[in-house]
């Protein structure tokens, strides 16, 4: 669900040149700089068409036409080259996670030029969140950060986010959230799941960059996850997708967060494996305690992994054979234990993945960090944007 996108001409005329901008925005960030008769040969478009396309994103300021090169020509205009224009504005994206805000900003070329993080009271009202996150975006860029031809705003959010008439209930319930943003940023605001759009993010600029099906599990204090289908985030009916933490496990009986039993979140989230340690004899105040134990190689510590990664593969492994991702990626702070993890993962998920899938799924950590939602919410802002209609993939 897209909360608060500013609607726009929708029509069958509307949707074809939509769709023969994105084609010639495509080409420009695939291949770089490219001359008119080049975006002819790749597009496919009419001399006619694409002229009239060319001209409108030069006038947006989305597209910029670059002096001819001192190369000999032939007779005619001159070659110019047509490109990306990086200063055409800048695109936020904002992750209001459980206990911190985190922005980030990218240009219109898909370049990150800048993100901040602050840590947070849980129970910080959602109007002291926002001041907080309109603080840190003035520290993006030198303060120098502008709104421009893709002025629109990516918000991350805990929880489901549905549509507000028929789906469950926002993460908001006495805020407004987009209707405050509009007003603090003066541009469109776009909301989805943060965790889901950690895993656009991971398939966008991190881990999966340039894969089209993937799979992000996040374990964190919860534990949630995302997918990229065909190279588009999938929310699911209501906005439910990638509730993976809800799955679940055989041998689990504690009681989640949803109200259910023996959920993957009872036995793989940061509280649950801290637990499950200090049950069997292990001292650790917090994660950076039992990271440290298994770096000394703690046989206790060790275990408690083995079998928190058991689970969280056999789980992995169900999905993979529902959806049949191409990259599966793990972020949040558990992952961070590394290989104690990555392996028993690996060795459930090749055991009871289909056979013919073993050597195709591979598995990866996460590389953005605590800035994937915001990256996320940026890359939200990138596939909805009318001028970037399911960027970065071609019209159908």
């Amino acid at each position: 669900m897209l909360v608060g996108m500013h609607p726009h001409q929708d029509g069958p005329l509307a949707r074809l040149r939509r769709g023969h901008e994105d084609l010639v925005l495509e080409l420009l960030r695939k291949h770089g700089p490219l001359s008119r008769a080049e975006l002819g040969q790749h597009s496919g478009l009419s001399r006619t068409t694409l002229s009239d396309i060319v001209t409108e994103l030069i006038e947006s300021g989305a597209v910029v036409a670059t002096a001819p090169g001192t190369a000999p020509r032939r007779r005619g205009r001159p070659v110019e080259a047509l490109t990306l224009n990086p200063s055409a504005g800048q695109a936020i994206g904002i992750d209001f996670a459980r206990r911190a805000v985190h922005v980030s900003a990218v240009n219109v070329a898909h370049e990150v030029i800048g993100s901040a993080s602050e840590p947070h009271d849980p129970g910080l009202p959602w109007e002291e969140r926002i001041a907080l996150a309109e603080r840190l975006v003035g520290t993006l860029a030198n303060g120098g950060l502008r709104l421009g031809a893709l002025n629109a705003i990516g918000v991350g959010v805990v929880g489901p986010v549905g549509d507000p008439d028929s789906g469950p209930a926002q993460p908001w319930p006495s805020t407004d959230l987009p209707a405050l943003l509009r007003k603090r940023f003066q541009a469109p605001v776009l909301v989805d799941n943060n965790t889901r759009l950690a895993a656009l993010a991971e398939a966008t600029w991190g881990a999966a960059a340039g894969g089209r099906d993937v799979l992000y599990l996040r374990l964190s204090h919860g534990v949630g996850g995302g997918l990229v289908v065909a190279g588009a985030l999938h929310r699911g009916a209501y906005g439910l997708s990638g509730e993976f933490g809800h799955i679940a496990v055989e041998s689990g009986d504690g009681r989640c967060s949803c109200g259910a039993t023996g959920c993957l979140e009872t036995v793989a989230s940061v509280g649950a494996v801290l637990a499950a340690y200090r049950r069997a004899g292990g001292l650790a105040d917090g994660l950076a305690e039992l990271l440290g134990a298994l770096e000394a190689g703690d046989p206790v510590a060790l275990r408690t992994l083995e079998a928190a990664g058991t689970h969280i593969g056999t789980v992995l492994a169900a999905v993979c054979n529902a959806v049949g991702p191409g990259v599966i990626v793990l972020g949040g702070e558990l992952a961070t234990a590394g290989t104690p993890l990555f392996e028993p993962v690996g060795r459930a998920l090749r055991a009871h993945i289909m056979p013919i899938s073993r050597d195709r799924v591979d598995l990866r950590p996460a590389t953005l960090g605590e800035a994937g939602g915001a990256l996320g919410g940026i890359a939200l802002v990138l596939h909805e944007s009318p001028l970037l209609s399911h960027y970065p993939a071609a019209p159908g």
